[in-house]
C-alpha cells in the first residue's frame, strides 16, 4: 500500500502501515475510513470554520446538547484535563481572544481513533505521524523499533534526538512555529523556560494536552511530566540544551 499522505486538521498527516501484507482489502478500507473520519473530525471541531459545532457552539448558536457526541466527549476529556493539570491546559486558555478550541486535545484524540481503526482492520505494525507528533504500533519490522526523531526546535532542518518506540505516542509543543501561539490559561503570559518540549506516552491524545499543559507550566513543567505514570519528558531550553526523564533516556537511540 505504502505510505498515504493526507492534507487534513490544517497539517500533512502520513500513515504508514508494515505489515507484512499491508495491501489487503480490509486494511486499505481502513486507512481510507482513518482518512474520512480525520477529515470529518476536522469539519466538527476546527476553530477555524465557521460552520464547524465548535465554532457555532462558542458562538452560542448551537447547544452542547445539540452537539455530536464526540464533541461532548471531548470537551468532557478537556475539563478532565483543565483538572489534573489545575488550569495549565484549558481549551479556552491558551490562545486568548480566539474562544473555545479543544485543538490541544483533538488531533491526539483523533489520531488515536484513527489507529484504532487500523487495529480493528487487522493491522499491528503502523506509524501516524500529523505534523509531527507521531503514534506508533509495534515495530517497523521483526525486531526493531520505529526511530521517532524530535526536532532541534532552533533548526527545522536539524533533529534533537532520536527515540526507540514501540506502542507509543510523541507530541511536542513549543513556539517555533507560529510564535507566541501558546499561553498560560492562568496568568496569560507567553512562557519562555523552554524552547519546546516534547511528552511520549501511551497515548496521543493526552501527551498531546501534557506537553501544551507542561509548556504553559514553564519551568515546572518537565517533572510535572514526568511525576505521570506513563510518560516521560524531553525539553530543550532556549540555548539548545536537552532535559530528560528516566523514561525518555531509556528510549534515546
Amino acid at each position: 500500500m505504502g505510505v498515504r499522505v493526507e492534507a487534513v486538521m490544517g497539517t500533512i498527516v502520513s500513515i504508514d502501515v508494515r505489515d507484512p501484507d499491508p495491501g489487503t482489502p480490509a486494511i486499505v478500507a481502513a486507512t481510507d475510513a482513518a482518512v474520512a473520519w480525520l477529515h470529518d473530525v476536522d469539519a466538527r471541531f476546527s476553530p477555524f470554520r465557521e460552520t464547524s459545532e465548535i465554532r457555532r457552539l462558542d458562538r452560542g448558536t448551537l447547544a452542547l446538547d445539540d452537539c455530536h457526541q464526540d464533541v461532548r466527549r471531548v470537551l468532557r476529556a478537556c475539563e478532565g484535563l483543565r483538572r489534573a493539570t489545575d488550569g495549565a491546559f484549558d481549551a479556552r486558555g491558551h490562545r486568548p481572544g480566539d474562544g473555545l478550541d479543544p485543538s490541544g486535545y483533538v488531533k491526539g484524540w483523533a489520531v488515536d481513533e484513527s489507529a484504532e481503526l487500523l487495529v480493528a482492520a487487522g493491522a499491528r505494525s503502523f506509524a501516524v505521524n500529523a505534523g509531527g507528533d507521531v503514534l506508533v504500533r509495534g515495530e517497523p519490522e521483526p525486531g526493531r523499533a520505529w526511530r521517532v526523531g524530535v526536532r532541534d526546535p532552533r533548526d527545522a532542518a536539524r533533529v534533537a534526538a532520536v527515540l526507540a518506540l514501540r506502542d507509543a505516542a510523541v507530541a511536542t509543543s513549543g513556539l517555533y512555529e507560529r510564535g507566541g501561539h501558546i499561553h498560560d490559561p492562568r496568568s496569560g503570559a507567553t512562557p519562555d523556560a523552554f524552547a519546546s518540549i516534547a511528552v511520549v506516552g501511551p497515548r496521543l491524545a493526552v501527551a498531546d494536552a501534557f506537553a501544551t499543559a507542561a509548556f504553559a507550566m514553564g519551568s515546572p513543567g518537565p517533572a510535572w511530566v514526568a511525576s505521570r505514570p506513563g510518560f516521560g519528558v524531553l525539553a530543550i531550553d532556549a540555548v539548545g540544551v536537552g532535559h530528560w526523564s528516566d523514561l525518555v533516556e531509556a528510549a534515546l537511540a
